[in-house]
This record gives structure tokens, C-alpha cells and sequence, in this order.
């Protein structure tokens, strides 16, 4: 079989077998200061699918960065087939000011595919999906929660888009899919417009490492590149007992009125119809306001900051056939990417 052709990004050619950090270049800051998209590229010996990985879109979901980090040091890319494109921090200007939105409070992920004339978002838009997004096959946005809002591991995915899609989600191995519609102007919308199947990976808040939510970020990529033939399978990966479960919808639990809230349940956790999730006190008279379930599900997203104020959205319950059946699938996961057990294992 004959070797792939080599990478061109921004300009510059990568040969088979060639590791290579390519600096992009941006528009630079008012203060004439040059800012650059680095992107990490490895082309392997042998042709297979190009997968690209992103994180930082929003540029203050970190967790992202750090996954990117450890997978660029994994082992198993010794013998990589095809090619990764891994993007730590999308979003430069969000990220070095630790801010979710670009300078001018625009959302990077409502921008794309973006334009070369519009906008600094939609402008950085279009260079990622010309240097990185266009000719790949395959993709995996990281995200996380947004400030003081904490997700649980969790893929979303619209499984009708892709007949790809069911299999990938699953091989990425988070015990909760989110079959989730696309969003307008979002990466993962504009890869289907491109036949482009992409996974978004959800795990942890904004602005802090979560090393569970890593853990299993970097599983996950490593598993859906074992699954795309990219690496060799593992020969010590623990099998998986039972598939993830798929939820079909999901709604937000929101504050009825204003204070403080005593949270009562974690993330993980499965509750029925009714259940008190939380208690909203009032700081200055004394009263309780009960936060019930208003049905029964998964909680994989919760507000962290007890201050709230009324119609805030407090839990995010996954809706499932079997809740029972996730809620144990979500303690197993957890169980084995703990890094305070001696017999966790990452991938």
C-alpha cells in the first residue's frame, strides 16, 4: 500500500511519518501583537481517515486544553494510521483573557462556517475550517460546562445525521449520549454540512481542570481512534460490560424564585419525578423553597454557585427508558477513571 500524501496546512508540508506544530497566523491584537492558531499535526506511515481534535472554541473551557496535551503524549500514536490534527486552543483570544466570547462578545461556536470578510469570529471560523476542518474525516470538539456550571462526561451527537455517528459515539465510551439536535452557526453543524462526522464531548466546568472530566475525554478519543483503526487496539483495556445508554431528550430544572440554593444532589445521580434536587433559602427571612425533579432522569449538568436568581437554570436532567440502568453505568465509569483507585484505568 502506498504511503498518504503528505499535509499541507497553512503552507507548510508534513511527510508521512512527521510530527509538526504549525503556528496560524490571526489577526493580531490593536496592539499590533501577532497571534497565532498553533495546530499539531501527525502524519502517519500509513493512509487512513484524518481525524481533527479541537477544545478552547469557547476560549475559557480548559479542560479541553489539557486533554489535547495528554493525548499528544500518548504512546499508542507511535503507530499512528492517517493523520491527526489537534487544535488545543481554538479560540486564542478568549482563552488568553479567560473569556467564553471573542473581544467583541461574539460566540465563536454560533460563527461558523464563518466568512474571510466578516466579522474576527467569523474570520476565525473560516481559517479553522479551511486549515483544519475541510479535507478531514472525522472530528471531536471538547467543550465543558460554562462558568460556575459543571457537566458530566457526556457525548452529544445527532445520531440521525451520520450512519457513522450511533458506532463513534459509542466507541468514544461515556455511559451517557446526548442525542442532541445541531445548532445554527455551531462546529458540529458545520462538519455534517460537510459529511463531516463529528463527536462533542462534554465534561467538567469552565476555567477548571476536572481530572475526571479529562480522564475520560482522553479515553474517549483514544477509544474512537482504536474504533477508526487510526492506533492498535489495546491489549489491556478492561472490556466493556454494557454499551452506553442513549437519551433522547433532556431539560433544564430552573430556579422558581431568587437566593440561596443548598444543592442536595451530585451529578450521576438518577432521581424520579418529584424528588428535591435542591433548597433555595432566603438569606434576610425564613424560608425554603424545595427544587423538584419535574421528571425522573440523570442529573449531568448542575449550576455550582449557590447565589441564584429566579428562572436560572439550576439541574440538567437526562431523560432515559431505563434511569437506573444509566445512573449504574455513570457510577461504573466513574469507579474506573478514578485517580484515587490503584486499579483505574484511563484507556
Amino acid at each position: 500500500m502506498p504511503p498518504p500524501e503528505p499535509l499541507v496546512i497553512a503552507g507548510q508540508p508534513i511527510t508521512p511519518g512527521a510530527r509538526a506544530r504549525i503556528d496560524i497566523p490571526l489577526p493580531n491584537l490593536y496592539t499590533q501583537t501577532p497571534v497565532f492558531m498553533p495546530v499539531h499535526v501527525l502524519l502517519g506511515h500509513r493512509p487512513g481517515p484524518r481525524l481533527f481534535v479541537t477544545a478552547a472554541i469557547h476560549g475559557d473551557e480548559i479542560n479541553g486544553v489539557e486533554i489535547i496535551r495528554r493525548l499528544l503524549g500518548h504512546k499508542a500514536l507511535r503507530h499512528l494510521r492517517g493523520s491527526l490534527l489537534a487544535v488545543p486552543v481554538v479560540n486564542v483570544y478568549g482563552y488568553v483573557r479567560q473569556s467564553r466570547y471573542l473581544p467583541d462578545r461574539r460566540d465563536l461556536n454560533r460563527c461558523f462556517p464563518g466568512s474571510d470578510t466578516g466579522s474576527l469570529a467569523a474570520r476565525l471560523a473560516a481559517t479553522l475550517i479551511a486549515e483544519v476542518v475541510a479535507d478531514s474525516t472525522h472530528g471531536i470538539d471538547l467543550h465543558t460546562g460554562a462558568r460556575h456550571r459543571e457537566n458530566l462526561p457526556q457525548v452529544r451527537v445527532s445520531l440521525d445525521a451520520s450512519e457513522q455517528m450511533p458506532a463513534l459515539a459509542r466507541a468514544f465510551g461515556t455511559p451517557v449520549i446526548l442525542d442532541a439536535d445541531m445548532r445554527a452557526g455551531s462546529l458540529r453543524a458545520a462538519a455534517a454540512m460537510r459529511d463531516i462526522p463529528l463527536l462533542l464531548y462534554e465534561g467538567g466546568e469552565a476555567l477548571r481542570f476536572d481530572e475526571f472530566a479529562v480522564r475520560a475525554g482522553l479515553r474517549g478519543i483514544i477509544g474512537v481512534m482504536r474504533h477508526l483503526g487510526m492506533i492498535r487496539p489495546s491489549s489491556n483495556r478492561r472490556p466493556v460490560e454494557r454499551s452506553p445508554v442513549v437519551a433522547r431528550s433532556s431539560l433544564w430544572v430552573r430556579a422558581h424564585q431568587s437566593g440561596v440554593l443548598r444543592s442536595l444532589t451530585p451529578l450521576g445521580a438518577h432521581v424520579r419525578q418529584g424528588d428535591t434536587l435542591g433548597i433555595i433559602t432566603d438569606p434576610f427571612r425564613p424560608f425554603d423553597d424545595p427544587v423538584r425533579a419535574p421528571a425522573s432522569g440523570v442529573v449531568i449538568g448542575r449550576t455550582n454557585l449557590p447565589l441564584v436568581t429566579e428562572g436560572e437554570a439550576l439541574y440538567h436532567i437526562a431523560r432515559f427508558g431505563e434511569p437506573e440502568t444509566a445512573a449504574e453505568l455513570v457510577e461504573q465509569y466513574r469507579h474506573a477513571l478514578d485517580p484515587d483507585e490503584q486499579d483505574a484505568v484511563i484507556i
